[in-house]
């Protein structure tokens, strides 16, 4: 199994209203991508064997560059388990070589990620996301980009 990226969080919300985050094109955008950046895109397939693509912008200060990725959805066990392969691509939704999108070459190309959810109470969920991939040279920005993507998800809920 290849190295991780964990981030596992605690909403005050029930599983429900958790679980839509990943779902509702709306929703995603509100969250996808760290602190300071913007989600365009997201055009989402949710079943298995579906396809979502996703984008998300860098602030103008730093670029303003926008990078898409797509997730094919592996498993849905509702209110319980999604598991998706994320990988970068294109605008259309093509999968495309990490380094063509100005990523390190160390980079990989398929991110197999799992978010699992549990119902701690009736208003609190712990989400999990757990990300196996070698992140090579950007492991660290791979962590806190993560976090940061479930912060501004917490704040959907605050």
């Amino acid at each position: 199994m290849a190295k991780q990226v964990q981030v596992t969080k605690v909403f005050n919300a029930p599983v429900e209203m958790v679980w839509r985050v990943w779902v509702e094109p709306q929703l995603i955008k509100r969250w996808w991508g760290p602190r300071h950046f913007i989600s365009p895109m997201a055009q989402i397939d949710f079943r298995v064997g579906g396809r979502s693509l996703v984008s998300m912008k860098a602030p103008q200060e730093m670029g303003g560059r926008e990078w898409y990725s797509i997730w094919d959805y592996v498993k849905i066990d509702p209110l319980k388990t999604i598991e998706f392969i994320q990988s970068l691509a294109d605008e259309n939704g093509q999968k495309t070589n990490p380094v063509s999108v100005g990523m390190p070459a160390d980079f990989p190309s398929e991110i197999q990620t799992i978010v699992t959810f549990r119902e701690l109470g009736p208003n609190q969920t712990e989400m999990t996301v757990t990300e196996y991939a070698d992140f090579g040279t950007m492991s660290n920005f791979a962590q806190i980009g993560l976090e940061q993507s479930l912060d501004k998800m917490a704040a959907i809920f605050s």
